[in-house]
Order: structure tokens, then C-alpha cells, then sequence
């Protein structure tokens, strides 16, 4: 016993943040953490649309019933209960929403973007808490929306929380953040790899290796804690179904181009209901949701299979149970509950209602196709799983996402070539009939962009020749030993130092990790010079205006910020980070001033 004290009394007593300290492990614990948050929060949300979905109907999904039942708490209402319903579970998630966070306000996905993208990944840890409670009380009450979007914001808010305690620097945290929405996709859905690529096509934008484990990790994590408490299944249970001949190939892709047009449409129709609603709307924003309710349940009156996200009616769909002249209904129905539901301020997701559209499409269109040419022996299913994907492209333009996520969510591995051509065509006429998607639209609609930079005009007027600092007087030559660059480096105090030719032109920089690297590595460091560490970063001129400069700033690793370089090739001063930011301060200031 007194030897196992020594030895403890030996070992670093770290606490849990700076166990988070220590480089990938960080990471990895990270990652896990956020899988296992977002796989727990999926289960609950999931469990709480079920249990208010019970409390408004009676039932664990309305619009899968039959024959249009009442209440059992109010039999003397008959179906009319299903007009209160939607309008008081706005009267419960408006004030919610309204007092707390109106971030949880409409289908999710775009905040996240935005938060990724322009937030540097904050997003605070309330919208999790408020974005399942309103999603659960909307859904419930019969808001025909999907849960796909809020478990993105929940997860994503939960990632925001666990990251930010663990103070990571902003470029993980974006990261962490696409974790946290990959893993509540993976959860949700059971579909772990459509999680990682949502996360990679949708919000981070690109498909950088570094992001890619750890957005694997999370994904993985909380698809197994699904799987562990809602089961193994595909998501969807269907028959196989297959390709009779190579010429249906071409009816798939007609099917992608009549996708596109449901997709543009659900934009154009979603967007402009918003505004109508907006421009009606003349009471307290709380009591939108109630109000608007009433118009909401009036159309569930008349067609209940669109209550709630309305999964039954799409497998319904799919199996042949309705006529070409009902699937034509509900389609349209859809576009219009799903616009009315977000229009007066519900709160819930996209992605199903364009899956639960793609499947009228798709099923219409096999149907019409076999009657009208019985011979080829069509499986009109198959054009109704093929739909569901090719819609969502047409409405996201994220084919890729489309593709994995109808290949996970059914399990139909016989429809992969068909899917791909319906869901490239359908991308390829969106982007013709739409410059934005059903998310971008949301955004430029709020003056913010993705991808793109605001520009001030005050900085654009400002030269890199008035807020550049003076070069460093003295730069290094290629031949100067690189233990003896490490030396000069230290006493500068900088992160980096540059390297001139023997003209004096301006040849790159040496940094300080580059230079500890090599020294501790390399078992030639004595040997080692200048010229075999220089690295070559963007370089600013001195009348490119300030605003141009930072756009190349944001781009670059470099913590000094960037060189200076004349006509001439050398080195006339250093644009670091600090003079932006004065120059930034500077223009609020005068703006302060003279408002």
C-alpha cells in the first residue's frame, strides 16, 4: 500500500479540462462525448413527439390511423379536435420560443450553417433545450414538419456547449459542432454514414481529412446509442424492388427533372407563405403559432394523413395503397401544411416533408408509366424511392447526401444507379431553375451569406501602405544553420521570420513549428539550413486595399499575419493580424462617432 501511494503521488493529477488539453486525445474524447450527447438527445426528442402526439390525438402517429378518429378525451368532438390541436400547441411553443431563443424558430438546419460559417460554431446551449421542447410540442400538435432539422440544432447546440467548456480553439469548434449534427442525423435515422456526409456537404462545406474522423467518431457513437434503444432496422421497411429494363434508365431521369420542379416549387411556395404570413400578421409574434393554428387544422381536416411528419402515409405511398388522383392531393397538400407550419412560426425540419413529396411524385409517376406502357413491367415503388432522394436534391442541392441518406434509410441497395442519375439530373435543373436552396434562401432572405464574406466599405477604401507595420529589420539568409534561425527567432519574439536572397528579394518565411520540428526529428538537424525550411506564404502588396488583405488572411495559417512585398520583390512591411483588427476597431469607432 505505501508503494501504490508513492506511485500515485508520482502521477500528474490532471483535472478533466486538462486531460481536453492533450492534442488528439482531446479530440477523440471530444468526439465521443458529443456522439453520445447527441444519441441521447435523439432518443428523448424522439420519445417526446410520440408522447405529445399521444396527449393531442390518442394516438402514437395520427396520420397513420384510418377512418379519421376522434379524440378518445373528447369523443363529442369528433374529428373536428384535430382543428384545436395545432392551435393550441402553438399556444404552448409560441411564448416558449418567442421568450427564450427564436433561434428554435422555423426548420433549424440554416441557423447551424450560419453558426458554422459566421459564428465561428457558437451556438448557445438553450436553443437545445428550447429547440426539442418546440419541435416535440409542434410535431405533436400536428405541424406537418419533419424532426430531421431540429435534432441537427439540437445536436449541433449540445456540441456548441461541450466544445466551448472545453475551450477549443474556433477552428475545432466548427468542427465539433458538424459533429454534433452528424451524430443526431446517425441517431435519428439510423444512418450513420449519411450523418458524416450531411455534416461535411451541408456545414462544413468541404471534405478535409482532418474533419473527417472526427466527424466519423461522433457520427458512429451516436448511431450505436440508437441502435442500442430504437433498434437495428432500416429506417423504412419496403420490398426489394428492382430494374426490369435499361430503358427505364431515361424514365429515371424525366422522374429527377420533374423532382427538381417539386423541389424549386416547395422552396418558392415555403418562402412565400412566410411572407404572406409576415405581412397578415399583425398581433403579438407569440400568438402567431395559435392563431395560425386554426388555419393549420382546418387543412388537417381535410386531409389528416399530413398531420405530424407523416412517415405511415409515405410508406403507404411507396406500397401502391392510393390512386395516382390521391398521391397528386397530397403532394400538393404537403408543400402547402409543411409552408403553413413554418410560415406561422412552428418549429421543425424539411428534409421529411421533401422525402414524404418525393414519395407522391415518385409513386404517381410509376403508376401513370405502367398504365400507360404495362409491358415493361415497372415497379412503381421504385420510382417512389428514387423520388424521395432526387426531391431533397433538387430542394438542397447536396446529391451526395441525398444518395446515402434514401440508400440507409431503406436499405435498397438494387435502386443505387437509377438514384444517383434521378438525384444528379434533379441537382443539376434545380440549380438552373433556383440560384438558392430551401437553407441558403433562408439565410440571404436575413442579409447573410455562406461561403462569403461581408465587405465594409471603409476597409476597402484603407491601403495595405497605411496599416502595414515596418519589416523586420533583419531577415535571414538560406545559408544560415537552422539551430542558429532558431536562436534569431526566439529573440525576435516573433512566430515567424523572413528569408532573403542574397539581392534582398524576399524568398519566404521560416516558422517557429517548422523549425521545432526539424530540430527535434530530424537526426540531420546539425546539417540543416534556411534553405531547407523556408516556406513560401501569400503575399500582400502594398496598394492591395485592406479588405482584400484580410480575405487572404483568413485563408492563411500564418500567426504574424503576411509579408509586404514591393514591385521590386522585397519586403516593405507586415500586415499582421493585430493592425486589421485596429484598423476594424477604428472604423466603429468612427461610425460610433458620428451617430
Amino acid at each position: 500500500m505505501p508503494a501504490i501511494r508513492f506511485l500515485r503521488s508520482q502521477l500528474p493529477r490532471w483535472s478533466p479540462r486538462q486531460v481536453l488539453r492533450q492534442g488528439s486525445v482531446r479530440l477523440i474524447i471530444l468526439a465521443l462525448a458529443i456522439g453520445t450527447a447527441a444519441g441521447f438527445g435523439s432518443i428523448l426528442f424522439r420519445w417526446l413527439i410520440t408522447s405529445v402526439t399521444h396527449l393531442f390525438t390518442g394516438t402514437d402517429d395520427y396520420a397513420g390511423t384510418t377512418g379519421h378518429p376522434g379524440h378518445p378525451w373528447l369523443p363529442w368532438l369528433g374529428p373536428a379536435f384535430i382543428v384545436l390541436a395545432p392551435a393550441v400547441g402553438g399556444l404552448l411553443y409560441g411564448p416558449l420560443v418567442h421568450r427564450f431563443t427564436r433561434e428554435a424558430r422555423g426548420h433549424g438546419v440554416p441557423e447551424v450553417m450560419y453558426a458554422v460559417n459566421n459564428r465561428g460554431g457558437r451556438i448557445p446551449g438553450r436553443v437545445a433545450v428550447v429547440k426539442t421542447l418546440a419541435s416535440a410540442l409542434t410535431i405533436g400538435s400536428g405541424g406537418s414538419v419533419g424532426r430531421e432539422g431540429p435534432i441537427v440544432q439540437i445536436g449541433a447546440a449540445c456540441a456548441s456547449t461541450i466544445a466551448r467548456w472545453a475551450r477549443v480553439p474556433e477552428s475545432r469548434l466548427r468542427t465539433l459542432v458538424a459533429c454534433g449534427a452528424a451524430g443526431g442525423i446517425a441517431a435519428t435515422f439510423n444512418a450513420p454514414i449519411a450523418g458524416v456526409f450531411f455534416a461535411l456537404e451541408l456545414l462544413l462545406l468541404d471534405f478535409a481529412a482532418s474533419s473527417f474522423g472526427t466527424v466519423v467518431l461522433s457520427s458512429i457513437t451516436a448511431a450505436v446509442i440508437g441502435r442500442a434503444f430504437l433498434g437495428d432496422e432500416p429506417f423504412l421497411a419496403l420490398p426489394e424492388f428492382s430494374v426490369s429494363s435499361p430503358w427505364e434508365y431515361l424514365l429515371y431521369a424525366l422522374l429527377g427533372l420533374f423532382a427538381a420542379i417539386v423541389g424549386v416549387t416547395f422552396i418558392k411556395v415555403l418562402y412565400g407563405t412566410e411572407d404572406f404570413c409576415t405581412k397578415l400578421w399583425k398581433g403579438p409574434e407569440w400568438l402567431r403559432p395559435a392563431v395560425g393554428g386554426l388555419f393549420l387544422g382546418l387543412l388537417l381536416l381535410a386531409l389528416p394523413q399530413l398531420y405530424g411528419v407523416g412517415y405511415p402515409v409515405l410508406e403507404n405511398g411507396i406500397l401502391g395503397v392510393y390512386t395516382v388522383g390521391f398521391l397528386a392531393i397530397l403532394l400538393v397538400g404537403k408543400i402547402f401544411a409543411t409552408s403553413l407550419t413554418i410560415g406561422i412560426g412552428g418549429s421543425g425540419g424539411v428534409f421529411a416533408p421533401s422525402l414524404f413529396m418525393g414519395a407522391m411524385l415518385g409513386a404517381a409517376f410509376g403508376q401513370v408509366v405502367d398504365r400507360l406502357n404495362p409491358g415493361l413491367g415497372i415497379s412503381p415503388g421504385a420510382y417512389a424511392l428514387v423520388a424521395m432522394g432526387a426531391v431533397f436534391a433538387g430542394a438542397t442541392r447536396a446529391p451526395i447526401t441525398a444518395v446515402i441518406i434514401l440508400f440507409e434509410l431503406t436499405g435498397e441497395y438494387t435502386i443505387i444507379l437509377p438514384l444517383m442519375l434521378a438525384v444528379v439530373a434533379s441537382a443539376a435543373v434545380s440549380r438552373g431553375l433556383s440560384h438558392d436552396t430551401i437553407y441558403s434562401a433562408k439565410l440571404r432572405r436575413r442579409g447573410a451569406t455562406i461561403g462569403e464574406r461581408f465587405h465594409h466599405e471603409a476597409l476597402s477604401s484603407l491601403k495595405v501602405s497605411d496599416a502595414m507595420a515596418p519589416a523586420p529589420k533583419k531577415a535571414l539568409r538560406t545559408r544560415v544553420p537552422a539551430r542558429d534561425a532558431a536562436r534569431r527567432l526566439l529573440a525576435s519574439r516573433r512566430d515567424s521570420i523572413p528569408v532573403e536572397d542574397g539581392r534582398g528579394a524576399f524568398l519566404g518565411v521560416v516558422t517557429a513549428s517548422s523549425l521545432a520540428g526539424a530540430l527535434a526529428r530530424d537526426e540531420d538537424a546539425e546539417s540543416l539550413t534556411v534553405s531547407q525550411l523556408v516556406e513560401t506564404p501569400t503575399v500582400l502588396r502594398p496598394d492591395m486595399t485592406v479588405d482584400d488583405a484580410l480575405d487572404a488572411m483568413l485563408g492563411d495559417d500564418a500567426g504574424d499575419g503576411l509579408p509586404v512585398v514591393g514591385e521590386d520583390g522585397t519586403l516593405v512591411g507586415w500586415l499582421g493580424h493585430d493592425a486589421v483588427l485596429r484598423a476594424v476597431t477604428a472604423v466603429e469607432v468612427e461610425s460610433e462617432t458620428e451617430t
